[in-house]
């Protein structure tokens, strides 16, 4: 059993996913600080706080707190345009896939339908 684990983790696939989830925790966590420390400070202009954690609204006794929601907006909405532009960018590095070659057309298949029973018609008159 303990072989076959080993072989499990080995994988390539189980390794890549492991890397991407280290690399995508760090990415997180830079993002965070980008969406706290620069993008929050210039929504402050408009929105008139710096920190956006801390807005909410009363309806009818119920407190929402849409502030921690609009950061993870934010920082979803960067993080999907970083991936969005690793993905376009890699894609163009990699070769086209071959298209697969195209079969016969209807007309070159009725015309060798033709010639075989043309010349089965032929071996059968003999």
């Amino acid at each position: 059993m303990l072989k076959e684990f080993r072989q499990f983790i080995m994988r390539g696939n189980v390794l890549d996913l492991a890397v991407g989830v280290i690399i995508g925790s760090a990415f997180t966590g830079l993002v965070t600080s980008l969406t706290k420390n620069l993008i929050n400070p210039i929504l402050s202009i408009f929105a008139g706080k710096t920190d956006l954690s801390g807005l909410s609204i009363t309806l009818l006794g119920a407190k929402f707190t849409y502030g921690n929601f609009l950061n993870d907006v934010i920082n979803f909405l960067i993080i999907a345009f970083v991936v969005f532009m690793i993905v376009r960018s890699v894609n163009r590095f990699l070769p086209a896939k071959p298209t697969k070659a195209a079969g016969p057309t209807q007309a070159e298949l009725l015309t060798e339908i033709r010639d075989l029973l043309k010349e089965k018609n032929d071996h059968s008159q003999v």
